[in-house]
């Protein structure tokens, strides 16, 4: 037998549980943390720009092209494109679960080369992006200038050509974009004067690549040398032109007079921004942002920890005045999540400890149980890292879960040791070995009663699947833990701690001897209360039908709770953030977007200062794309302990904020809580795409998109999403009830 082994070999058994504990010890230091395991499938994202291009012209001459060569991939899900008005193209390639993004990358990478050579120049010269990275973002680090010496052009001027690649070379990190550019020398040219001179824009472009060049002309005295030469040095010609009056004396033409046309005859120049059509301010104040997405798979607190020790050693270097915010972070709420969930498992471990003293009333038998607990979870530890898991909220509740089971294995160990000495006598060596005995099959039972119930678990397909794997290959690890602690170490630790019990006697008689007659109370009330279920149970079964007639009405009754119940995919929680999303008339301006955009701010630190600690708002850019018509808005709450009245939580401040906006009535603005998986969207509910498929054009999706969120702002119950009944077709059709949107 099992346990009569190790009860020969106790140092044995001990040394098992302390390679257990090891083996924990340094998985708990390895393990990666998160609120969820990865659940959004991995993504591979393309990124091109076509300056000066139309949406229609970047969907036709890039996206397109690059979309047909992304063909013949095995895990490949479905892919997206976006093409917007400033030239930006984007396109997503989601694979199944369990890919691996690395392969993808490759695979992608190899495809693209494929459509290159059909790209446009400028699309070529600019580059082409293949990035690993999750769908929305990690953490966003604006600059901003406390003192006002910087402008919103020195900043992100300063975040790109100083922080961007840094930050993209730190490990974690998929992706990082600049919500603004550089700095670029602006040549405005004036059409009227091109005209009477008989220019043309391509022969401006042609001279400004003529002379902004930098030549290669070689060596004074390279080898080999005439015999007798005494001097070797680089020669150095024209460098690149870098002032505004260098590129604008440019000779574009030399007449037969002998005069020159420059480009200063025909335009201006002047050192400004590559691109006006983005511009983000913090507080009112102009910033630089950079937003930060993460690499699949990797451990996001590690990630945002590097992010900001890596920008805290370039502070150093910054100049006066600039300095770094967080006006978007997901890690803080991740952190308190696990830390209540580590609290939640401490505060399980101490309320067993107290329950099982009660109950077994000998302090002796309540260690044996609670020695096993930690080794249990130790060792759950080192299977999550076995299984490439991480320290989540769901591994968490499973342990939390599990800890009332694994000392169930344990306590029926001890309490039949017990029963066995008071009602034999004997000492708890051969107590320990009789009971090991009867209890052997009873423990691997019930073992693999729970195996049964949670292990299929591990097999569920899709999202749902992963959630539901940790969680399974969690609690089905502890409790194979619990069971091989109650055979191999919880006998040798009740043969060696546990005091002789004279027969005839109970346990509590050897408890402490100021709580003895306490336990003994206890006893006499438990085992009365015993005794009156035992009776209970009898008349019920005096009385069958009786009963089962009141115990359908108990299962009729929860059903129909059930079924009343609110479902949802995850819990929806307090995240300290707010998003806001800001749509504006098609063909609006800049200047309107931001205008929108300072007054969402100022309702937001003015009207909701007792809970929001800081807003940053981007014109230009929004969740939807990037067009002068959108913005967003990324709003930072204060700390939870700071907002602990219902009325400062973030779902009532989003209702506050979408009443308040709805008065604005060029805009649409929305305010919405982030989704508890950000990695599967922007917002909480889900995501529609409308299909234009009776050639009514751009200008009628984006009416009826208009039409459909305005609606749905209104009332939610005017629209209503249902899947269009093809099987073969992952999509969903929107029904309108128009009767009532009339109305």
């Amino acid at each position: 037998m099992l346990s009569r082994f190790f009860l020969d070999r106790p140092v044995f058994a001990w040394v098992i549980a302390i390679f257990i504990m090891l083996l924990g010890g340094l998985a708990i230091y390895n393990l990666p943390i998160s609120q969820y395991p990865p659940i959004a499938p991995p993504a591979i994202a393309i990124s091109a720009f076509y300056p000066g291009a139309s949406a229609q012209t970047v969907e036709n001459s890039v996206t397109q092209i690059i979309e047909q060569k992304m063909t013949g991939f095995e895990d490949m899900l479905y892919l997206s494109g976006t093409s917007d008005a400033s030239g930006s193209s984007r396109i997503e390639l989601t694979f199944k679960p369990g890919t691996d993004p690395d392969l993808a990358w490759a695979k992608v990478q190899n495809k693209l080369q494929l459509a290159m050579a059909s790209l446009p120049e400028a699309v070529q010269r600019a580059g082409v992006k293949v990035s690993k990275s999750t769908r929305n973002y990690l953490i966003l680090a604006g600059l901003v200038s406390e003192d006002g010496s910087m402008t919103g052009n020195d900043l992100r001027d300063y975040a790109q050509s100083n922080l961007e690649k840094v930050l993209a070379r730190v490990p974690g990190v998929g992706e990082v974009e600049n919500f603004g550019s550089q700095y670029a020398m602006r040549v405005w040219l004036n059409p009227d004067k091109l005209t009477d001179y008989r220019l043309t824009v391509e022969e401006v472009i042609l001279a400004l690549r003529t002379y902004n060049v930098e030549i290669s002309a070689g060596q004074f005295g390279g080898i080999p040398a005439v015999e007798g030469q005494r001097l070797n040095a680089s020669i150095v010609v024209q460098n690149l032109i870098q002032t505004p009056e260098e590129f604008a004396a440019i000779p574009l033409r030399t007449n037969p007079d002998g005069s020159v046309v420059r480009v200063k005859d025909v335009g201006r120049t002047e050192l400004g921004t590559e691109f006006y059509d983005i511009d983000g301010r913090y507080n009112g104040k102009p910033a630089a942002v950079l937003a930060i997405r993460q690499a699949p798979g990797a451990n996001a607190l590690d990630t945002a920890d590097a992010i900001k020790a890596k920008l805290k050693e370039m502070s150093r270097y910054f100049p006066p005045g600039m300095k770094v915010v967080y006006p978007y972070d997901t890690t803080p709420f991740v952190r308190v999540a696990i830390g209540e969930a580590v609290k939640a498992l401490l505060q399980a471990i101490v309320l067993v400890f107290f329950v099982m003293w009660l109950f077994m009333g000998n302090i002796r038998a309540t260690l044996i149980p609670t020695i096993a607990v930690p080794v249990v979870l130790l060792g759950t530890c080192a299977a999550l890292g076995a299984f490439g898991y991480s320290i989540n909220m769901l591994t968490m509740f499973a342990m939390v879960m599990a800890i009332g089971l694994l000392v169930d294995d344990t306590i029926v160990v001890v309490e039949n040791v017990e029963r066995i000495m008071s009602e034999e006598g004997l000492s708890a060596r051969d107590a320990t070995a009789k009971s090991m005995g009867q209890v052997t099959s009873a423990l691997i039972g019930f073992f693999l009663v729970l195996a049964a119930l949670f292990g299929p678990m591990a097999f569920f397909s899709g999202s749902t699947g992963i959630i539901y794997r940790q969680f399974s290959v969690t609690i089905v690890s502890a409790m194979l833990l619990s069971i091989t602690v109650a055979l191999i170490l919880t006998p040798v630790l009740c043969a060696s701690i546990l005091k002789p019990v004279r027969k005839g006697h109970e346990p509590a008689e050897n408890a402490i001897w100021f709580l003895r007659p306490f336990f003994q109370w206890f006893d006499r009330g438990f085992f009365r209360f015993r005794d009156g279920f035992v009776k209970l149970v009898g008349h019920a079964l005096a009385r069958k039908l009786r009963f089962v007639a009141v115990y359908i009405l108990i299962v009729g009754g929860l059903g129909f709770l059930f079924m009343r119940m609110p479902t949802s995919y995850l819990p929806d929680e307090d995240q300290g953030i707010l998003l806001s999303q800001i749509l504006m008339p098609t063909g609006a301006t800049m200047e309107q977007t931001q205008a929108v955009a300072d007054e969402v701010q100022r309702y937001f630190l003015e009207n909701e200062k007792e809970a929001v600690d800081a807003c940053m708002t981007i014109a230009g850019m929004g969740f939807s794309g990037r067009a002068q018509n959108n913005g967003m808005v990324f709003v930072k709450l204060k700390d939870w302990n700071l907002r602990n009245r219902p009325d400062l939580r973030v779902k009532a401040i989003a209702g506050r904020a979408m009443a308040r906006f709805s008065t604005i009535r060029n805009a649409m603005v929305f305010a919405f809580a982030p989704p508890a998986v950000a990695e599967l969207g922007s917002a909480i509910g889900f995501d529609f795409q409308l299909v234009d498929r009776g050639g009514g054009g751009h200008d009628a999706l984006m009416n009826a998109r208009n039409q459909l969120l305005g609606m749905a702002a209104q009332d939610p119950r005017l629209v209503k999403v249902r899947p269009n009944g093809m099987e073969d077709v992952p999509e969903y059709r929107v029904d309108v009830d128009w009767e009532k949107a009339g109305a």
